[in-house]
């Protein structure tokens, strides 16, 4: 196992790698819109926190020497469900066919108030 880390992601905030390399695989953790200069939440609601989770994932796989073209599984977790489509618009520019798998799911909180956390795991081709 290799533990992957950059500065262009928020710093892990607990016992835990920003990202892990094993078996030709990158797995993410889950990525909150802290935006890695500021340390602040990306302002805009859903949409502007959805496209920062999804930079710093895009940030961390590339310290992994990979990119979200090789995402296989996305896991993305909504504070509201209410949230969903316009999460689901963000997210849609991100990805080109074929598009990863997926599970959203709402939960009762994210880390910090955060309307939104996002997980992938990409292929190191």
């Amino acid at each position: 196992m290799k533990a992957i880390q950059t500065d262009k992601a928020p710093a892990a905030i607990g016992p835990y790698s920003q990202a892990i390399e094993v078996n030709g695989f990158v797995f993410a953790s889950g990525q909150i819109p802290i935006d890695s200069t500021t340390g602040q939440f990306a302002e805009g609601g859903i949409q502007a926190q959805t496209r920062q989770s999804l930079l710093n994932a895009q940030a961390i796989l590339q310290a992994a020497g990979t990119d979200l073209s090789h995402v296989v599984k996305t896991t993305v977790f909504l504070s509201d469900m209410a949230n969903f489509a316009a999460m689901n618009e963000v997210y849609a520019q991100f990805f080109q066919p074929p598009f990863p798998a997926r599970s959203a799911v709402a939960v009762r909180d994210l880390p910090k108030g955060a309307l939104v956390e996002i997980e992938v795991v990409a292929a190191k081709d």
